[in-house]
């Protein structure tokens, strides 16, 4: 068993009580890890012996700006081609088993941890040769391009990058970032926040930013707008720009997720 949580999917018996943590706001939406079962799944095009949990997509009067899919490949599927829609960027974030990347012509072995900022215009697919199915995360976005920027693609895995602790909070809150906030070539971020127990952001951030936040250990207590929701490792909170959010990480382990934000670019008016 990896140290991310990835849905195995099933379905629950005649017996279970459907009483679930599922919210859906105007101004958030929180998916439970015990909903992402296999009725729920969507097959993608161009890839093989492939399911898909699709937990965000963008949606008037919400967040607009992204998906994201939690993929599951069996042995020998794939795709040769991932993605057919021209102008869009993606990141992936492996949680379970291995997989092999072809980006523009060149194969890279991705496993736990594993992460690819794949730009816009690259060709890239994807094959499954393990003996296992691999999970992992795909954000998509379209790319807002800027004259005299071009984001790049590149590949790299989670250990081989040192966190950020926040601003005076001694390390209990740090955040691995994949790309530098400052570089203006890049119109989002997938990072990776961690908090010690006892951890907190210490005021409700409210921001243009929207977020997706899949946790992928530990548990904790999260203000979304006006309510403090209890979430653990599989769940997915996504937020709407200016949506209040703070959090309380009690323990006993870490508690960590896999973060989505748009930025660096001026709000369109026309």
């Amino acid at each position: 068993m990896g140290k991310y949580y990835s849905p195995t999917g099933g379905l629950p018996p005649q017996t279970h009580l459907t009483t679930e943590r599922a919210i859906v706001t105007e101004a958030y939406t929180v998916i439970p890890k015990g909903v992402m079962t296999d009725i729920v799944t969507s097959n993608l095009p161009g890839f093989s012996n492939t399911r898909s949990w699709i937990i965000a997509r963008p949606i008037s009067g919400f967040a607009t700006t992204f998906s994201q899919l939690i993929v599951e490949i069996g042995p020998g599927g794939g795709a040769p081609k991932a993605e057919f829609e021209a102008g869009v960027e993606g990141v992936i974030f492996v949680t379970r088993g291995k997989v092999s990347l072809t980006l523009d012509g060149e194969l890279h072995q991705l496993e736990e941890g594993g992460y690819a900022y794949l730009a816009a215009g690259s060709e890239w697919g994807l094959e499954n040769v393990s003996d296992d199915v691999v999970s992992f995360h795909w954000i998509r976005k379209a790319y807002e391009r800027l004259e005299g920027y071009e984001a790049k693609s590149f590949v790299t895995n989670e250990k081989d990058v040192e966190p950020t602790a926040m601003p005076d909070t001694d390390g209990a809150w740090k955040t691995t970032r994949f790309t530098d906030s400052s570089d203006l070539a890049h119109d989002m971020q997938v990072n990776i926040v961690t908090f010690q127990p006892g951890g907190v952001i210490p005021f409700p951030e409210t921001h243009v930013m929207e977020h997706g936040l899949y946790v992928l250990e530990g548990k904790a207590m999260y203000l979304l707008n006006n309510d403090w929701v209890e979430v653990e490792a599989g769940d997915f909170m996504w937020l709407r720009a200016f949506c209040p959010q703070a959090c309380y990480a009690g323990g006993p382990g870490e508690f960590r997720y896999l973060l989505y934000k748009d930025m660096n670019r001026q709000v369109r008016l026309t």
